[in-house]
């Protein structure tokens, strides 16, 4: 690609942060999406240093917003007519939070952070990644689903309406559904130039100071884990490989661990009649998403 457009939400910490400097490091134009200005600038200016790349912007997006997310798009079209790649990284798991909480749109906020913000993102950036000449869409699971085998998308009540709601419960519902949504998207992509996996993120060591309500045993918890995880820059690798590598053009409809492996994602995440009804319930949220080709 030559200085290809890369937008990554979540960009402005952790995984997406790393992610953005090792693009932007590599020659891509960057763009970080994430909700606060004022974080989303000091990171601009860190991954502008760290690169030496200063083709590296701020744009401001509530990814549990649908509002948010149009406005972005349309600010985003204001700069650029094309997008070559663009990473869902960012999820909601703040595993501090207790109760069920929802949007001003009234939706279950992990859900339409993780799920429907990502999908309706994709749908209304769609004909920017097609003018690109060889797009590539990249989402965002988790490894932490090897352990919860038997999960399915609640189909009658994602967002936990009816009471049973955990962030970990909500968390890794998201996660499938982004699995089955991957490939329900390379469907879609299928005899066009554009490409659409999913990679599952391995434990990565976290910044426990961006959860300052974690109990002081789960701070142990996680200080525990920490010592079985891999860097942020290590599984930032896995980004940039399949943002930017030539060879990674062949990959669609495919999920990758974190050492750039092809994994399953079990039998009801590939199954098509499940993916059918996970779309059709993502479709209640956004309009039309079926009849886009």
């Amino acid at each position: 690609m030559n200085k290809p457009i890369v937008l990554i939400t979540g960009g402005n910490s952790g995984i997406g942060k790393a992610a953005a400097k090792m693009l932007a490091s590599r020659g891509a134009e960057v763009i970080i999406a994430c909700r606060n200005q004022a974080r989303g600038n000091e990171a601009v200016v860190e991954i502008k240093k760290a690169s030496e790349n200063n083709d590296v912007y701020l744009l401001v997006m509530d990814l549990s917003s649908k509002r948010s997310i149009l406005a972005a798009c349309e600010e985003f079209r204001k700069g650029h007519n094309q997008l070559n790649c663009i990473i869902h990284n960012a999820a909601d798991f703040d595993i501090s939070r207790k109760t069920r909480d929802v949007t001003e749109e009234g939706i279950e906020r992990i859900w339409a952070t993780n799920h429907i913000g990502p999908v309706l993102l994709t749908k209304h950036l769609t004909n920017e990644i097609r003018k690109s000449g060889q797009g590539r869409v990249i989402t965002i699971s988790s490894k932490g689903l090897i352990a919860h085998p038997f999960l399915k998308v609640k189909l009658d009540d994602p967002e936990f309406r009816e009471g049973g709601f955990s962030v970990e419960k909500a968390y890794y519902q998201s996660k499938l559904a982004q699995e089955m949504y991957t490939y329900w998207l390379a469907a879609q992509y299928r005899n066009t130039s554009i490409t659409a996996n999913c990679i599952r993120v391995t434990n990565v060591k976290i910044d426990i100071s961006r959860f300052p309500n974690l109990s002081n045993m789960a701070k142990q918890m996680y200080a525990m884990k920490s010592k079985f995880s891999i860097t942020p820059e290590q599984m930032a690798e896995v980004y940039v490989w399949l943002a930017l590598s030539t060879e990674a053009s062949k990959y669609s409809g495919e999920l990758l661990d974190e050492k750039c492996r092809t994994i399953s994602p079990g039998k009801y995440g590939r199954d098509t009649i499940n993916i059918k009804n996970v779309m059709q319930l993502t479709e209640k949220y956004i309009p039309d998403l079926l009849a886009d080709k």
